[in-house]
């Protein structure tokens, strides 16, 4: 099996069980803590694609930086992309990526979605 990608808060309880989860499959397994290691405006782009949910549905609107940078859930998907990279607290977590596809970790069962192929 190719390695996941998760994209993790350790400070997030919902991240810290999607952990959890994968680690009890035994998945092999890249941890990427995305407020240490923000993610590029290119590399969204492409969580965008593998996602397949437009920007407003995994961005974290209760964030002050959200309110702060002026957007709506109306905002264009562009400004949404540039937001999160330039504020990553405002990515929704976890985010996990096997291959081409993504899933948001909300509830945290679904990231066996990604390997499942649900």
């Amino acid at each position: 099996m190719e390695k996941l990608t998760i994209y993790h808060n350790p400070r997030c309880s919902k991240s810290r069980a999607a952990l959890a989860i994968l680690q009890a499959h035994e998945f092999p397994l890249r941890v990427v803590e995305y407020l240490k290691e923000p993610l590029s405006r290119t590399e969204l782009a492409g969580l965008r694609k593998k996602l397949g949910l437009p920007p407003a549905e995994w961005i974290r609107r209760n964030e002050p930086e959200f309110k702060q940078a002026g957007l709506s859930a109306n905002s264009p998907e562009e400004q949404l992309l540039d937001a999160m990279a330039k504020h990553p607290i405002l990515i929704e977590r976890p985010i996990v990526v096997g291959g081409n596809r993504a899933v948001v970790g909300r509830p945290p069962e679904r990231v066996l979605e990604v390997v499942e192929g649900k």
